[in-house]
């Protein structure tokens, strides 16, 4: 028997040897039509096959088939996929990444059975308060001074911008700086803003006779800028001169670039001025931080009546526990969940409401050209606030039970009916101030935020 050479030396096909009736070559019998019982055969191979084995033959009789390797490779695997139907392949589908989703309402389900059925009478609201810091004795942070101040150095008028938690933390930071630049701080002014849309202004909120004698050893505050440097701006805050400093700016920047600005104009302006100085900073600056949070800073007489009474009330709903409970502060208020671009489980509706919160609090911030917000991520690097079912989660993790007493100090939380039903399924013995006082003790506080 002859030999048959596929890839000739010569250029030139060997022909190859009759077959043998007897043995038939698979390869060869696969390329043949096939004859049925009744006599069909099957259809023609369809042309991208045939282009395929022409070429395949073409490449193999000019021995390039080492340089076309690869272009051979992909062209079968590209006939090979579009041989596969799709229906009958196996789909890829992608997994989120473990974290990115939220999934407390699954976990609360399994857990909720154990919940209900622990009967177990320890509580941490018994135990809590059991190891006092230290010796026993708490002690206050810093220690008033007495004695004359210096001249002046100037003005200083600060905007306080954000929330009512940012807006005491600018208070704390301006009596700092003007204390450390030995310079006459005017009571700082609210910034109105357009998600809270509250006009209150300091005196509303602080008793700022008590906020400017508690600081009168060591820090200068005013109400108002003297009328006499005011002629020079026409009576006009808007063409005092504002710096536009940086987030966290160190104490330093403040000596560097603010004082001399500052000897020279007798007034200048910092707006906005939240977050606008660093934590880290001198003991001296610590301290003036302290002296107005802890000492200066004191709720106005209308504020501090209804808070004492609503004390009053919970310590009287806590007489099984001797009068002790616990205040949470819920921050899932609409304007909360909408800036921190978190997707939880409110579906259609939720993303319309967040999407129509962002224009409307920061209009065009979340949807500038090539901002991309990726929900998922933002969830695993933790930066989500609590659900009312996670913070209830979490308390009972803490060992406080169902009969614990719970003091709810927010806003407005959003979607509250559906949002609030696990937490108060958790906690029945939960209060909130609308639940405490009555329409009228809380009316005077309803026009901007107080409450």
């Amino acid at each position: 028997m002859q030999a048959y050479n596929r890839l000739p030396s010569s250029g030139h096909t060997t022909p190859s040897p009759p077959q043998s009736p007897s043995v038939r070559s698979p390869r060869y019998r696969h390329g043949r039509p096939k004859q049925g019982r009744a006599g069909q055969t099957h259809p023609i191979r369809a042309l991208p096959h045939r282009i395929a084995r022409l070429l395949l033959s073409v490449l193999l009789r000019r021995q390039g088939i080492f340089l076309f390797a690869p272009l051979i490779y992909i062209s079968g695997m590209l006939i090979y996929m579009g041989t596969i139907s799709v229906d009958e392949g196996h789909l890829i589908t992608h997994r989120p990444a473990p974290g990115s989703v939220y999934r407390s309402p699954q976990l609360y389900a399994k857990l909720r059975p154990d919940m209900d059925a622990d009967n177990s009478t320890a509580d941490a609201i018994t135990t809590i308060w059991k190891d006092s810091y230290k010796d026993g004795e708490w002690k206050p942070c810093v220690n008033q001074s007495f004695g004359d101040l210096p001249d002046s150095n100037g003005y200083i008028y600060v905007e306080a911008n954000g929330g009512l938690n940012q807006q005491r933390t600018s208070i704390c930071n301006g009596v700092a700086v003007a204390g450390f630049l030995n310079a006459t701080l005017v009571i700082p002014n609210f910034h109105y803003h357009s998600i809270w849309r509250d006009p209150s202004k300091f005196s509303d909120i602080y008793d700022e006779d008590h906020f400017i004698s508690a600081l009168e050893s060591d820090v200068r505050v005013v109400n108002k800028i003297p009328a006499y440097l005011m002629e020079r701006f026409d009576h006009n805050m808007s063409y005092i001169f504002n710096f536009r400093i940086k987030a966290w700016s160190s104490i330093q920047y403040y000596k560097d670039n603010v004082l001399p600005r500052l000897l020279e104009e007798k007034v200048i302006r910092i707006s906005p001025f939240a977050n606008r100085l660093s934590f880290d900073a001198p003991p001296a600056v610590q301290r003036l931080r302290c002296l107005a949070n802890f000492v200066a800073l004191r709720f106005s007489n209308p504020l501090t009546t209804l808070g004492d009474a609503l004390v009053r009330r919970m310590k009287e709903h806590s007489i099984n526990s001797g009068g002790k409970y616990i205040s949470v502060h819920l921050r899932f208020e609409e304007d909360m969940v909408a800036f921190s671009c978190c997707v939880f489980d409110g579906g259609k509706q939720e993303m319309e409401d967040m999407a129509a919160a962002r224009e409307r609090g920061w209009r065009g911030k979340f949807t500038k050209p090539g901002r991309v917000i990726r929900p998922g991520a933002i969830r695993i690097n933790g930066k989500c606030p609590l659900t009312p079912l996670e913070v209830g989660l979490m308390l009972r993790g803490m060992g406080f039970h169902k009969n614990t007493s719970i003091y709810l100090a927010s806003g407005k939380i959003y979607d509250a009916v559906r949002n609030m039903a696990p937490l108060f399924e958790m906690f029945p013995l939960l209060q909130t101030k609308e639940m405490l006082a009555s329409e009228e003790e809380l009316a005077p506080f309803k026009v901007g935020r107080l409450l």
